[in-house]
């Protein structure tokens, strides 16, 4: 009887599976992400040695000493004080107390804060409040202290925003206007972003992060752009991490680009090039869970798309090992069995820059 090892479905759902079945998910989830993206597959020997890292007896695994990558985050201090739907613990602290154990106490490279909408939309009319709050707890930290939220253009629209809503023009046959107001909301967009940035900028901001760009298409995604160039304009020295929503960019609109370069269905090598030109500091990789594969099936997706992508810019990439992303299962809390998987195969065979 072949020997069964433990893994775990993108649900996180506990599986035991066999040495050819877990290689043979391996082979499948680089071939898929290298026919969707036109890249190379993994060689046989990184397909080898992720299979190893897959079934290593041990509960948690990790790179070798002097092999460790920046670790950067999205809001990962209010983990500690909001709610379990958020995938938090809800201790009483407050956002300047979790900054500081999150910095003191787990040793984080980097902090960060934001609205608990984590959006830009709500931080706008309390811009003063966040500022406020920004400049108190960056007195106390040490470690490099970013300000992020999602640019999430889908806040511009009726019945949240003035837009009307394209989701409900596209059904109706209604392209033409459906592509005009994401290019409306677009506009609105980017002019709070660059106006968050640039009040925080004001209070000393150490870092800013756009997160989630692009999760309300390929509209969605420009605004982003055109934030960054607008920001390294007038403040060439703060740094910019840009964070993609997917593996490719969806084209809600179909038409926008960036600099003569359509955005719609651009992969996460393409994404990484466009964000560097815009001028961005560091790119967010993210590539979707599957939730009824297998982790080593999305992990070595994953993988192969952030392989091509670190060869594909300058930049540093930072492949997102949040819920749900780049083979992490999609649950609220990961597992630490999955999550050490994953990330020390993003680093060793993947080559990321971060995590």
């Amino acid at each position: 009887m072949s020997e069964k090892f433990l893994t775990r479905m993108g649900d996180g759902e506990r599986v035991r599976m066999d040495a050819d079945e877990i290689r043979n998910d391996i082979r499948e989830g680089t071939a898929d992400a290298a026919k969707r993206g036109g890249i190379p597959e993994l060689t046989k020997k990184e397909q080898e040695r992720m299979f190893e890292i897959i079934t290593d007896p041990s509960r948690i695994v990790s790179v070798k000493p002097g092999e460790e990558v920046i670790v950067t985050d999205d809001g990962h201090t209010m983990s500690f004080y909001s709610g379990q739907d958020g995938g938090g613990v809800g201790t009483p602290l407050s956002r300047m107390q979790a900054v500081l154990t999150y910095e003191r106490a787990c040793g984080a490279d980097t902090t960060s804060m934001g609205h608990s909408d984590y959006s830009y939309k709500p931080v706008k009319p309390i811009i003063n409040f966040e500022a406020n709050d920004y400049y108190n707890i960056s007195m106390s930290t040490t470690a490099p202290f970013f300000y992020g939220a999602q640019p999430n253009m889908g806040l511009y629209f009726q019945p949240d925003g003035p837009c009307p809503n394209a989701a409900e023009l596209l059904p109706l046959g209604k392209i033409d206007e459906a592509r005009k107001t994401q290019e409306d909301a677009a506009e609105h967009l980017t002019k709070d972003l660059v106006f968050v940035a640039r009040k925080l900028a004001d209070v000393g901001l150490e870092g800013l992060n756009f997160d989630t760009s692009g999760s309300a298409g390929d509209a969605d995604f420009l605004a982003a752009l055109r934030a960054v160039e607008q920001l390294k304009a007038a403040i060439p020295d703060l740094p910019i991490l840009m964070g993609g929503a997917g593996e490719f960019i969806i084209g809600m609109h179909g038409e926008v680009t960036y600099k003569g370069k359509r955005l719609a269905g651009m992969y996460t090598h393409d994404q990484a090039r466009i964000v560097e030109e815009a001028g961005a500091d560091i790119f967010g990789m993210a590539v979707n869970t599957v939730t009824n594969k297998s982790v080593q099936w999305n992990l070595s997706r994953a993988t192969t798309f952030l392989k091509a992508t670190t060869r594909s810019c300058s930049i540093p990439v930072h492949a997102n090992v949040g819920m749900g992303v780049c083979g992490i299962p999609m649950m609220e809390q990961p597992p630490i069995d999955s999550v050490t998987r994953v990330s020390k195969t993003l680093v060793e065979i993947g080559s990321a820059d971060g995590l």
